[in-house]
């Protein structure tokens, strides 16, 4: 049993695992588990492909902001975020304000292995999906270098085994307590 004193925001490319990891980790804290794209596609009325589709990244973008302001004010418990919400500086510093951050870091080919051919990811509805994906790291990885905790996620690890390295984290920096059995 654990004592969680800090909401905790998963940040990280697609394919990642935030969602799988993120509700995995909730479960092992028994907190609540909320996907903020998710939320996006609640309080929209569509799903994140539409809004992208009709609206465009911009407009998702600021969605995304708001939702996640009105997320982080919940109890403690875990986020998962889109891949590009931690690139805006204002969602940087709402979650450093309210939580932590932790990246999920994985490499190209592992990420590649778990979103090729998902056609619900827009940014790589293209021509050319993996080199979109290699830019994406490119580009997002020096970002995510910011989050407070990194742990990194391979082909071949199970999410107990990233839920273990992610507490073993938390608890090095005082954010999540074991709390004796009585």
């Amino acid at each position: 049993m654990y004592k969680l004193k800090k909401m905790l925001v998963l940040v990280g490319l697609m394919g990642a695992g935030k969602t799988s990891v993120g509700k995995k980790l909730a479960e092992t804290l028994q907190v609540g588990f909320l996907d903020a794209d998710h939320e996006i596609e609640l309080a929209a009325g569509m799903s994140i492909s539409e809004i992208f589709d009709k609206f465009g990244e911009e407009y998702f973008r600021e969605g995304e902001k708001k939702v996640i302001k009105r997320l982080v004010k919940q109890e403690p418990q875990i986020i998962a975020t889109g891949g590009g919400a931690f690139l805006s500086q204002e969602i940087q510093e709402t979650i450093s304000r309210c939580g932590v951050s932790i990246w999920i870091k994985a490499d190209l080919e592992t990420l590649w292995n778990r979103v090729s051919g998902n056609q619900n990811r827009p940014l790589l509805n293209n021509s050319n999906p993996k080199l979109t994906l290699r830019h994406l790291v490119d580009e997002r990885y020096p970002i995510y270098q910011q989050a407070d905790i990194i742990v990194e996620s391979t082909s071949n690890v199970s999410h107990t085994l990233m839920v273990t390295k992610i507490i073993r984290e938390l608890q090095k920096k005082n954010i999540v307590q074991q709390k004796p059995y009585c």
